[in-house]
Order: structure tokens, then C-alpha cells, then sequence
């Protein structure tokens, strides 16, 4: 393990001497990134959504595509079309944004919900189809996508089926003074961030993601503890429709890489529900448009109704 660990750190600390003040954002999105998922970042506008993702992809030895959201944006735009080539005489396939490593699809919500869906194949699939013809997306392969949660003018509210193909979802919040302070005198980081060296290769980031998928080890106890807590969430109350099972594998995913960053080859408690905030709300409808931090504690109460097994 500490081969792997160490490769982590170099990460988690590379990452952290750019975007000071944004540990706790940095450390949720690595989680997404080593359990391979897709996460959602969203926050008011100017807190460095864009800026994160940006950073996180440019760390890595990866193939970067950018989509920017808007209302005319169509899903050829993302996944590619057909073009004729006079040399073949024929119909060829030119591949979108969407065929790299690392997309940053940004303000997804100004995306039609017909956009939005050509997103639903390829990030539960790995694999898009067009004109009948399905063609593989490359490995690693990530969806970070950002999208501010006030705009209304020109925003179309993402369905359920596309909330719940985001492993994880992740608030900015405000940085700190002091740093808030230290990007007032020396400039946004945009600018900084195209410079940034790659600190992963790829073949490490699927040795390292293989490796967590396959060691880190959960006990038929924790599998029993996540059922019942998806169960109690299914049958209370104030929840319309509760967590999938594609929400739970998630979770499994997240709390083997949680434990392997706490350097345990296990799985306890602590690492189903120490995340639940950041994996559980955005996949749950609620019979009540309550906000967030009230989702949250809703979450809290009934979580604590179910028996740790430890």
C-alpha cells in the first residue's frame, strides 16, 4: 500500500500548494477522481469552480475537454457528428470533446435537458452511440461539472436520472480571509493554472484506482450497514424516492478510496457515513423542497437510527 499512498500524498499535497484554502474541496474531488466517478460542483458564481476543476485536470497526465453550456449547445456539439471525406468517398465519424480523459463540462444547467442527455450513455457507460454505430470513451474517463445554483434566466433544472450518474456533489463555499486576502493582491489563478505540470502519469491513476478497487477490503457487516441505511432512507417519510443501487455502489466506491486515504485496507462505518453530505442529498427527492443544510440534517437523523454494526 505504501507505494500507492505515497503517490497520493505527492497528489494531495501538489494540488494543495495551488489552491490554499480549498483543502477540503480538493480532498473531496480527489476522492471522485481515485474511486473513478463524476462530480458536481456547485456554488454562486466566483469561487473557483472552474478554477478546481481546471487545476485537478491539468495535474494529471490525462487528455483534457472543455464544454461550455449554453442554450444552443447540441449534443453533437458533445459527442461528435459525421463528416463526408472525399477521399474515402464516405460518411466519417468526427469525434467531440467528450471522447478525452478529464471533460469540465461547465455550467451544465444552461445545457437543453436534450444536451444534458446525450451526457446520461457516456458517463454510465463509458461509451457513446451515434447513428447506431457505439464507440468507447478512453480510461480513465471523468465528468466534472459545474453549475451555478441561483441562475434562473436561461437554466434548465437537471433531471433526476443525470443527478444520480454524479458520485459526488461539492460546494466551494467562500476561502478563507487570509487567502481571499492573497488572491486580491496577486491575480486570479486562471491564468496560472494552463502552466501546471502533470504529478500523476496515467498508467499510475489506473494502477492506483485498480488497486483500490481490488485491496481495500469490506466486510459483509458494512455491505448489511449501507442496505439498511438505503432502506431506512427509502421508507421515511419526508423521502419520495430514495438512494439507488447505482447510488450505493458509489458509496462503496467512495468509502474503499475514504479508507485507503486514512491508510487502512478496510472499510469501517466512519467511511459510509463521514461523506454521506457530499454523496447522498443530490440523489434523493425529497417530498419537500427543503434546502440543502436541511437535507443534510434530515439525512443525519435517519442515518443515526440504524445500528453501527461496530
Amino acid at each position: 500500500m505504501d507505494k500507492y499512498f505515497n503517490i497520493y500524498k505527492g497528489f494531495e499535497k501538489y494540488i494543495n500548494s495551488f489552491l490554499k484554502g480549498k483543502e477540503k474541496a480538493v480532498k473531496i474531488a480527489m476522492l471522485s477522481i481515485l474511486a473513478g466517478g463524476h462530480i458536481i460542483i456547485e456554488d454562486i458564481p466566483g469561487l473557483g469552480k472552474t478554477t478546481l476543476a481546471l487545476t485537478l485536470a491539468h495535474s494529471l497526465d490525462l487528455s483534457f475537454g472543455r464544454i461550455q453550456g449554453t442554450n444552443d449547445l447540441l449534443p453533437p456539439d458533445i459527442i461528435g457528428y459525421e463528416v463526408f471525406d472525399k477521399n474515402s468517398n464516405n460518411l466519417v465519424f468526427k469525434r467531440g470533446p467528450i471522447f478525452n480523459n478529464i471533460i469540465l463540462f461547465d455550467e451544465i444547467n444552461r445545457a437543453s435537458p436534450k444536451t444534458q442527455s446525450a451526457l446520461l450513455e457516456a458517463m454510465e457507460e463509458n461509451g457513446v452511440t451515434y447513428e447506431g454505430h457505439t464507440y468507447s470513451l478512453p480510461k480513465p474517463f471523468m465528468v466534472i461539472a459545474t453549475q451555478n445554483p441561483y441562475d434562473e434566466f436561461g437554466t434548465y433544472p437537471l433531471p433526476e436520472s443525470e443527478w444520480d450518474r454524479f458520485q459526488m456533489r461539492l460546494l466551494i463555499g467562500y476561502p478563507p480571509y487570509s487567502v481571499e486576502r492573497q488572491i486580491l493582491k496577486e491575480g486570479s489563478l486562471k491564468n496560472k493554472v494552463n502552466h501546471l505540470k502533470a504529478v500523476i502519469k496515467k498508467d499510475e491513476l489506473l494502477a492506483l484506482q485498480e488497486f483500490i478497487r481490488t485491496k481495500i477490503y469490506i466486510s459483509d457487516n458494512i455491505y448489511d450497514y449501507l442496505l439498511n441505511i438505503a432502506n431506512h432512507i427509502r421508507e421515511s417519510d419526508d423521502v419520495l424516492i430514495g438512494l439507488s443501487t447505482r447510488a450505493c455502489l458509489d458509496i462503496v466506491s467512495i468509502a474503499k478510496v475514504s479508507a485507503f486515504i486514512a491508510k487502512r485496507d478496510y472499510v469501517i462505518p466512519e467511511d459510509i457515513v463521514g461523506l454521506s453530505n457530499y454523496t447522498m442529498p443530490h440523489r434523493i427527492i425529497f417530498k419537500n423542497a427543503y434546502k440543502i443544510s436541511d437535507k443534510e440534517a434530515l439525512l443525519r437523523n435517519i442515518i443515526k437510527e440504524v445500528k453501527n454494526p461496530l
